[in-house]
């Protein structure tokens, strides 16, 4: 069914996409480079959002939800939680 509900991503240049396997109900999952977390959760299993819904992990140390079709909005959430963990996490020194 969600298959053509849900909408195109057209992602930002440069960031790296991982597709994750999904948990606990949310339908699609993945990340972006290798802090941020986004999962879709269409049936409310997952939050009391009411309807299909983005979510984005981390925002402002804690998260943030974007309608399923409030494509600019999760665009928008993703690049603050990339900002925030290259702000705040060290790159990882391969020995």
């Amino acid at each position: 069914r969600w298959m053509n509900e849900i909408p195109d991503i057209t992602f930002d240049e440069g960031w790296r996409i991982r597709v994750i396997p999904p948990f606990a109900g949310a339908v699609a999952r993945f990340r972006v480079n290798e802090h941020t977390s986004v999962y879709l959760d269409c049936y409310d299993d997952l939050g009391c959002v009411g309807q299909p819904y983005w979510e984005v992990h981390p925002v402002d140390g804690d998260v943030g939800r974007a309608l399923m079709n409030e494509v600019d909005e999760l665009l928008d959430l993703i690049r603050q939680s990339v900002s925030e963990c290259e702000t705040h996490h060290t790159p990882s020194v391969e020995a």
